[in-house]
């Protein structure tokens, strides 16, 4: 071996010393960080990172089917004071700028006086709290950063001491329209929702919690999310707010007319099952009404004279009656298996002979039990079973909590069964239905015979993207035969226009229903303990002969009178009118009749206005070319005998007063007035005379006289 080789071993065998002492050391020290110092190094973890912190996302929102925002989560604070933050400096500042700070909070919150504030500022100052409370009550958005821009508080946190807690709070832009539909949050949103669409569609709104951690990073501490919240996503409701709205003024009108104690109302689209309004109100002590529970789903109610109508059809889909069979109701009172069964107007005699159609008509008690029991006496299983088929005790599984599982129309037994009990239910007692069932039937009839489920949600959204739509349910394709559809259709619509629902109908369009007069069962007690207390209604749809929406207008109230067509029937009315006067008008164009083409009353004065609206309604006019209506264009109208009109255009001199006898009011007026005249109006309608003839020497602010007629 060379000593040049010598040498270069010498320090190879020199450097893996090294490196191998090097690497006991390291060893060495990491054993010791692990075992020996474990707890120190875990604590200085501690001093610069904070536990994991969840981060909620933002509620999704519930609207309307027209698209107008119904509940949203808007964020509210409770702001603080951290009196220890930013050290001497800050606090020197702080008391610097006091007198505006508490100047600019009175002006924030005027509930509270600029010396309260400064007061309660250095109450917490010399308590030298971290975490100090600057105002009671939790602030708006704006309130917050109208605080966060005063003196001090506009620093960071950590170097003024201003910081805030973030809550959500769920806000409903129209009240308590649909209230308890929507539903309620806790007042701690973290615990979720309470009831209505918050509950039942809650893992869809609430979203999903983000978590969060905060690290000190060269004396910073810094926000760190570890794993992003997603918000929620919004549902898009059926419930319409001008129908809702319009729903509940006509039900709240009438409920404090007759001092009734709880009404329903629920509007319905026909094809779709969409409940377009739905208005729950129950009378409180004070006697404010107010949303209390959603009587529409859950009261199981027997129905009344509302029923008949289900009675009736089973009859005729089983072939043992006709519309126009004859039945002897005798004089108002007749004998039912020993028990006395009455027509409500038993007193004056009775009804006697009358056929079926008018036996729903003035919804007689006799007439409808007498074709149920002397058909069904010895086969009650026949007639409960058609009642089932009808789908009027189909369960409905509605989207909403509190919904009644389904009508109680019991099954004839040994046990549960007596004599009587046929021609009692036959007429809605001894049976419960809540209100959206006998709708959800009633409905049915309107469409033809296909019941559909209704619904609340149309679609689900996010980022104002569908992502789900909630498609029509059909419960049943055909509840009868396309005949017994028919016939009852043609005899609700009778009940209305001819019967005792006459006050249900319209001027403007043909109505169908049933009214519902029952008294209310006392549990236990029966029908006689106490106060009478009735149940009045009226289910039906409009238009008759296109159905487009079914409703149910349901009151309970103590004593008499009780009349569900003079009372119930009254606020569909209101309903009916008012929802087709808004969602149901025809175009013009369309209303136009084909056959027979009418002119108007067109008068002189401003041509170009006239022209305008003309050509709108599609009347052809002669004698000028398109004008700008903005500009006036003074001339005579001529009505001609191939349907158009003519139009002259006059020159109007600024010196000679011009003829006005003719014109509109407005026009006259606005000509006469643009010349320096004054003008004195009586009368109404066209100009008849004016007291200065025409083509006489005008002179400015002279005043002239019209006669209108």
């Amino acid at each position: 071996m060379t000593p040049t080789t010598k040498k270069i071993m010498t320090r190879y065998s020199f450097i893996i010393l090294v490196m191998v002492l090097l690497g006991i050391a390291i060893v060495f020290k990491a054993g010791v960080i692990m075992f020996a110092e474990r707890q120190y190094w875990h604590d200085v973890a501690d001093r610069f990172v904070k536990e994991e912190v969840p981060l909620i996302p933002n509620r999704g929102n519930i609207i309307s089917s027209d698209g107008q925002l119904m509940a949203s989560s808007l964020p509210e604070y409770k702001i603080y004071m951290d009196f220890k933050a930013g050290g001497e400096k800050k606090d020197t500042l702080l008391m610097r700028h006091l007198d505006s700070i508490c100047d600019g909070l009175h002006q924030i919150f005027p509930d509270k006086s600029k010396a309260e504030f400064k007061a309660h500022i250095l109450k917490g100052r010399k308590k030298g709290s971290r975490n100090y409370l600057l105002y009671p009550k939790r602030i708006s958005y704006i309130q917050y950063k109208e605080a966060k821009q005063l003196p001090v508080f506009n620093l960071s946190k950590y170097k003024g001491g201003f910081h805030e807690q973030t809550f959500n709070r769920r806000k409903k832009p129209f009240g308590s329209l649909a209230m308890r539909t929507l539903g309620d949050m806790y007042s701690d949103v973290t615990l979720g929702a309470k009831n209505g669409l918050e509950l039942q569609y809650d893992s869809i709104l609430k979203g999903k919690e983000g978590v969060s951690h905060r690290q000190k990073v060269m004396n910073k501490y810094l926000n760190i999310v570890d794993i992003p919240p997603v918000d929620g996503c919004d549902i898009i409701t059926t419930i319409d707010v001008g129908m809702q709205d319009i729903a509940e003024k006509a039900l709240l009108d009438q409920l404090k007319e007759i001092n009734g104690n709880v009404g329903v109302a629920i509007l319905m689209e026909v094809k779709t099952g969409e409940v377009k309004a739905i208005v729950n109100m129950t009378k409180g002590n004070d006697g404010i009404y107010r949303e209390v529970k959603n009587n529409a789903v859950s009261d199981m109610m027997e129905p009344g004279s509302t029923f008949k109508t289900a009675s009736i059809m089973v009859a005729l889909e089983d072939g043992y009656i006709t519309p126009d069979q004859e039945v002897d109701t005798k004089n108002g009172v007749y004998m039912m298996h020993g028990r006395p069964m009455k027509d409500h107007n038993w007193h004056r005699g009775g009804y006697g002979v009358i056929d079926v159609t008018k036996v729903l008509m003035v919804s007689s008690n006799i007439g409808v039990s007498r074709v149920i029991d002397e058909n069904y006496h010895n086969q009650p299983e026949k007639y409960v079973d058609g009642l089932y088929k009808l789908g009027i005790a189909t369960p409905l599984n509605l989207d909403i909590p509190g919904a009644a599982k389904k009508p109680n129309i019991r099954r004839p037994t040994k046990e549960n069964w007596s004599r009587t009990a046929l021609a009692w239910m036959s007429i809605g007692y001894e049976t419960q239905v809540p209100p959206m069932n006998t709708l959800a039937f009633y409905n049915a009839i309107a469409n033809n015979g296909v019941m559909v489920k209704p619904k609340f949600v149309k679609a689900i959204v996010k980022d104002g993207k569908v992502i789900e739509e909630i498609p029509t349910e059909v419960l049943n394709p055909a509840i009868a035969s396309p005949k017994t559809i028919e016939q009852i259709q043609t005899i609700l619509e009778k009940v209305v226009s001819e019967g005792l629902g006459k006050k249900a109908g319209s001027k403007q369009f043909h109505v169908s229903g049933k009214t519902g007069t029952a008294q209310v069962s006392q549990g236990k007690g029966g029908y006689k303990t106490g106060r009478m207390q009735y149940l009045v209604s009226f289910c039906g749809y409009f238009p008759s002969e296109e159905p487009k929406y079914s409703c149910i207008v349901a009151i309970q109230k103590s004593g008499l009178p009780a009349s569900g067509g003079l009372m119930a029937g009254s606020v569909f009315s209101e309903i009916a009118e008012r929802v087709y006067a808004k969602h149901l008008a025809l175009d013009l164009k369309e209303a136009k009749d084909s056959t027979a083409i009418l002119t108007p009353d067109v008068k002189h004065g401003n041509l170009a206005a006239a022209q305008y609206i003309l050509d709108e309604i599609d009347i052809e006019t002669t004698g000028i070319e398109k004008h700008d209506e903005d500009k006036p264009l003074w001339g005579n109208v001529t009505h001609n005998h191939n349907l158009n009109i003519s139009l002259t255009p006059k020159e109007i001199s600024e010196k000679k007063v011009p003829r006005v006898i003719g014109m509109g009011a407005k026009d006259a007026v606005y000509l006469l007035e643009s010349l320096g005249l004054r003008v004195h109006l009586s009368g109404m309608g066209k100009v008849k005379t004016q007291s200065i003839p025409p083509g006489n020497t005008l002179i400015k602010g002279k005043t002239i006289q019209l006669r209108l007629q």
